[in-house]
């Protein structure tokens, strides 16, 4: 029993020559938003690393997910009484990304087993993460659908199905559109290999995302000094108000 142990444990190092690894490659791995930023578009591509041929049987598949920032999300509903409409119920999910884009080589139920879903957290309801409501709401899921639909409208989360090129089961390559309303943070990138929808390999990068220059001087003032920003601010709107109303009096008298 002994040397069969030992004759598996030196079998281990070549058994893992075959597995199938990725090597990833960034268009830009920062992002700056200005107060000229519009979006970004980033390239995410990358080859499969072997030491064996290319197996027989199911072909490869490629899943890439960019995750935002994490936070909790209070989502309230919205009724019509006497003629106005008002808020009703409220529902806080727990952790939901500020951003999220899942891209494959294919349809997502053919690309990833459900199972390997739930375990990765791979799909956009998926990620998002709600634990429980208010005993008096009996349709907690539609808040979390809320938050899907109404973030999918703004392009902060997109399903991107089929949108990632795979070549000769090994070169793959994929673009992913950041809106202008990013998040500062880190936006983690995940590269998923599957084969019958089971994962086989993953790869785990970080895009950062920070406001530079004006913004970043704004943003700070904001954070660390509420009052100075606010006067500022007030200051300001006065101004714009003068200049206006004394460019509109300059115009009445010519």
């Amino acid at each position: 029993m002994r040397a069969l142990l030992v004759a598996f444990l030196m079998l281990l190092p070549g058994l893992a020559l075959g597995s199938e690894e990725v090597v990833l490659g960034l268009s830009k791995d920062k992002v700056s938003i200005t107060t000229s930023f519009d979006g970004s578009d980033i390239l995410i591509f990358g080859a499969v690393k072997r030491e064996t041929p290319i197996p027989e049987g199911p072909p490869l598949q490629v899943l890439i997910t960019v995750t935002g920032p994490m936070a909790p999300v209070l989502v309230r509903r919205k009724e019509k009484a006497y003629g106005i409409w008002i808020n009703r119920d409220a529902v806080e999910v727990d952790s939901a990304p500020s951003f999220y884009a899942v891209a494959t080589t294919g349809p997502m139920k053919e690309v990833l087993k459900d199972v390997e879903d739930l375990r990765q957290k791979i799909s956009i309801d998926r990620v998002i993460r709600s634990v429980g409501a208010p005993m008096n709401i009996m349709d907690s899921a539609s808040f979390t659908d809320a938050v899907i639909r109404i973030r999918q409208d703004q392009g902060l989360y997109q399903q991107l199905e089929g949108e990632v090129a795979l070549d000769e089961q090994t070169l793959f390559r994929t673009a992913i559109e950041l809106p202008s309303n990013l998040v500062e943070g880190d936006y983690e990138t995940r590269i998923f290999l599957t084969r019958e929808g089971r994962v086989v390999s993953s790869y785990r990068t970080v895009i950062v995302v920070n406001k530079v220059g004006m913004e970043r001087w704004l943003y700070g003032m904001a954070q660390e000094n509420a009052l100075l920003y606010g006067l500022m601010s007030l200051a300001i709107a006065i101004a714009a108000g003068w200049g206006a109303s004394e460019a509109f009096r300059l115009l009445r008298q010519s």
